[in-house]
């Protein structure tokens, strides 16, 4: 398999970038729903926390990544049988999944900075708090990193299933081009 992209399918680099972003951000949703519910006394009370910082900036560093690589290897053309409006629909979904993920990664930075501390990065770098002290920023962050997670979430399921529309009812390479085969 190639690791650029192709005119007819995704390559390596788009491909594990792709499905690595998605089972993180699922996989940070579920820990970030669990550790907001861990007691005073539980072990995980400050690993999962420093555990769900880490995984963030680094899928924020990996977001970084993805949107130079967009530019330096362009994604295939849709499929010949999308009409206009499914074009439309799919350039919107994606700069939405886009906005909304990189949302999310700077609303919880800003809750992890509000205290004017940097944030340690599973114990081999510190990312400084560049922004701090703002007005009931960590309150405010909190509830726009909460609600556009769950938005954001519901998003990547409905993205899901639209790939599983176009594979399985339209029978396109719509998501077989993000498998890496060729369309």
């Amino acid at each position: 398999m190639q690791l650029r992209n192709s005119s007819s399918r995704y390559g390596l680099v788009s491909i594990v970038m792709h499905w690595g972003v998605a089972l993180a951000v699922f996989g940070l949703f579920g820990l970030g729903l669990w550790m907001v519910g861990l007691d005073y006394y539980s072990s995980w009370r400050h690993t999962a926390p420093e555990l769900h910082k880490g995984i963030g900036l680094t899928v924020l560093a990996l977001m970084l990544l993805r949107v130079l690589w967009r530019f330096l290897s362009p994604p295939p053309p849709a499929p010949a049988n999308h009409g206009t409006l499914t074009r439309i629909a799919a350039k919107v979904g994606h700069l939405l999944l886009y906005v909304g993920l990189f949302s999310v990664l700077i609303a919880g930075y800003l809750i992890s900075t509000a205290d004017g501390a940097g944030i340690p990065v599973f114990g081999l770098f510190e990312v400084p708090a560049l922004i701090s002290g703002l007005p009931d920023q960590a309150d405010i962050a909190g509830l726009v990193h909460l609600y556009l997670a769950w938005g954001l979430v519901v998003f990547a399921v409905l993205h899901g299933l639209a790939a599983l529309k176009h594979h399985f009812i339209d029978r396109d390479a719509t998501l077989t081009r993000m498998l890496g085969r060729k369309a």
